[in-house]
């Protein structure tokens, strides 16, 4: 009888004791999920709602369905050149980036004097405050009293004005976000070749594999999952350059530099559309994840071995 007794306890025994433990890992938590409610969850429903609105930030929203996406697909000759301008810069600053770091992180990866200097020294630029980086090639890329033409005239070459130039503005500007962001790239990188095994590149030395070969055989194939994902957030994060813009050329000259979070914060704080402002900040969600869902189908494509 008493044996009964204790077994009909012991169930409730433990579901109060999972009780507790459930009550007391919400407690700790909850401070977290408030955050993630209050500052990520409630800002994107409200930006949902506002951009099927006419909203300045001062006015009460009103209501226009979907005119601000169709205001942006068929009448905003500003939201093309922008994304124009945004892609040249995705196209010219991803390969130059994952080069860089490929290159960077082969010669970090051998055995020398101080190797970890120089492994902080090439990534110290990206943990630098983006203003202090712009300011600083701000004053290199001085027409007159800048660093940069004043090498160049020591071998006859006039430099051009290259932050107020049509042409030469935006590649000026990759070159400064290359040499900002190829740190992580190289740190990837660098974790992948050393987690490639040693007796790989043994045994092509044995069947007489040169160091090209070596590299095309082993080394490239195997970096195929680092040079996937880096070039997933290497596009996200290209597509989102915003500081080097605004500090370095504002936009200019004539919009050459003028990329899409530039115009979305112009609309926002500048032109007092934040309705307007969250419908471009929807298209840019969906233009990076439809492109990088293409990515991820053209995974299935790449050779990992050979």
């Amino acid at each position: 009888m008493a044996t009964a007794t204790v077994n009909r306890r012991f169930p409730r025994r433990i579901s109060r004791m999972r009780l507790q433990e459930h009550f007391f890992g919400w407690l700790f938590i909850l401070p977290v999920v408030i955050g993630v409610c209050a500052f990520q969850f409630y800002p994107i429903l409200v930006s949902i709602y506002a951009s099927l609105t006419n909203w300045t930030g001062l006015n009460n929203p009103s209501f226009v369905g979907i005119d601000n996406y169709t205001r942006l697909v068929t009448d905003d000759r500003f939201f093309r050149l922008t994304l124009r301008n945004t892609a040249y810069y995705t196209l010219g600053s991803i390969p130059l980036s994952m080069g860089l770091a490929l290159l960077l992180a082969l010669l970090c990866n051998r055995s020398m004097r101080m190797v970890y200097w120089y492994r902080t020294a090439f990534f110290a630029p990206n943990v630098t405050s983006t203003v202090a980086i712009s300011l600083v090639w701000f004053w290199l890329y001085a027409p007159d009293v800048g660093l940069i033409n004043w090498v160049l005239s020591l071998v006859g070459i006039t430099g051009p004005a290259w932050l107020s130039s049509l042409v030469w503005a935006m590649p000026a500007v990759i070159v400064v976000g290359v040499w900002q962001h190829v740190g992580y790239p190289m740190l990837i990188l660098l974790a992948g070749l050393q987690g490639i095994p040693e007796s790989l590149y043994e045994a092509a030395k044995l069947d007489g594999a040169g160091a090209l070969a070596r590299f095309r055989r082993v080394t490239l194939p195997l970096l195929t999952p680092s040079l996937f994902f880096l070039l997933i957030t290497q596009f996200i994060s290209s597509f989102q350059v915003f500081g080097l813009i605004y500090v370095m050329t504002q936009g200019g000259p004539a919009n050459a530099t003028n990329v899409y979070i530039h115009y979305l914060y112009q609309n926002a704080f500048a032109f007092g559309r934040l309705g307007y402002a969250s419908a471009m900040a929807w298209v840019l969600f969906l233009l990076i994840a439809l492109i990088t869902l293409v990515q991820w189908q053209m995974q299935r494509r790449w050779v990992f071995y050979e």
